[in-house]
């Protein structure tokens, strides 16, 4: 057999063979040649990417949006050019992610690059694991954070009252049973607040706070009798403007918005005057917007950014943990939406809450 005759029997056993691999391959995968040209491919990646006998051939450049990944081009370049591998996760118009691995096809006898292997493992289903793993955690961690900031203010009663009870005669009735009530109200909130991590820790799924249908009147309500000593305390005037009543949002997470932006409201009062807090909720797009308006001391605007770091207390800060605003922005902002400041110092402060529709 002559040479010529040897190397074309070499050059069809070598075509069968690689045929064959493309035939049985399970996963979508891609042969383009040096000239961009898409000369095989295996039948997962006909049905993944809609390809027909008729697309073999054709420049890579007049298929591309089969694939709907607009920089394929520039990564086959890329490869056949430098002569190394690429690997990368990417994501297609369809919102369907995949490990893309761009493999050099160098020829045996001359050891140059003439076109790539293309490779497309989907992991969308591990992606999106992953991301509800994330959210997950970030659910967790606020609802410990949320936990631990909540069980402040009755502790630091219960804290008072024992002082207190130190003081009182025991013919006193009247101080004693009062310093009692508040020992009983502070001991209460704190017995709920356990149960309820108590009841998430048993139950991984709570984790994910689940979306229900709620009455946003219920929820105002559930955070005024909770803060009701704070409230009287500072002698507040709490109103309410309920333009829109059903949320569909997480009750615990909605609760822990309010109660803080609510809390803030009262702890940041200014001295001269009595407390207005006024609490609205309106339609805006696909946005819920739920305002907490007041006339306390306000916040000077080089702070906005600052005040939702976590642990962050103003200057003039003379209780709390600086965790609350924080907790309100992470929650918002896992939710897909967003918070608003307006604030004049010495005039007051409102905060925008965003929470989509959608």
């Amino acid at each position: 057999m002559s040479d010529k005759n040897q190397q074309i029997q070499e050059l069809i056993e070598h075509n069968d063979e690689l045929e064959n691999y493309f035939r049985n391959t399970i996963i979508p995968q891609l042969y383009v040649d040096g000239q961009l040209k898409l000369q095989k491919f295996t039948p997962p990646a006909m049905k993944q990417f809609t390809l027909s006998a008729s697309d073999v051939g054709k420049h890579i450049d007049d298929i591309k949006d089969n694939f709907r990944f607009p920089t394929i081009i520039d990564n086959i370049e890329q490869v056949i050019k430098s002569n190394e591998i690429l690997e990368k996760e990417i994501q297609t118009t369809d919102r369907r992610w995949y490990q893309m691995n761009i493999i050099p096809y160098v020829k045996m006898r001359d050891n140059k690059t003439d076109g790539v292997i293309i490779t497309f493992v989907d992991t969308t289903r591990r992606i999106n694991d992953l991301k509800e793993q994330e959210k997950l955690i970030a659910d967790h961690e606020i609802l410990l954070d949320t936990i631990s900031h909540d069980i402040k203010n009755p502790l630091a009663n219960l804290v008072l009252a024992i002082e207190l009870f130190k003081d009182v005669t025991p013919n006193d009735e009247k101080e004693f049973n009062s310093l009692l009530k508040i020992v009983d109200s502070a001991l209460t909130k704190m017995h709920k607040l356990i149960k309820e991590l108590t009841e998430v820790r048993k139950d991984e799924n709570k984790y994910k706070a689940e979306e229900e249908l709620l009455n946003f009147e219920h929820i105002l309500e559930d955070v005024r009798l909770t803060l009701s000593d704070n409230i009287i305390a500072a002698n507040a005037i709490i109103k309410s403007e309920i333009n829109i009543s059903e949320i569909t949002f997480s009750r615990r997470k909605l609760r822990t918005i309010i109660y803080n932006l609510i809390n803030n409201a009262i702890k940041f009062k200014a001295t001269e005057r009595q407390p207005k807090i006024i609490v609205t909720t309106n339609k805006e797009n696909d946005f819920i917007v739920i305002s907490v308006k007041d006339n306390g001391i306000g916040i000077d605007e080089s702070k906005f950014d600052a005040i939702f770091s976590k642990y962050y207390r103003l200057e003039n800060a003379i209780e709390g943990s600086g965790i609350g605003l924080y907790l309100v922005k992470e929650i918002v902002s896992n939710a897909g939406g967003k918070v608003l400041v307006k604030s004049q110092l010495d005039k007051g402060t409102e905060f925008q809450v965003y929470l989509k529709t959608e």
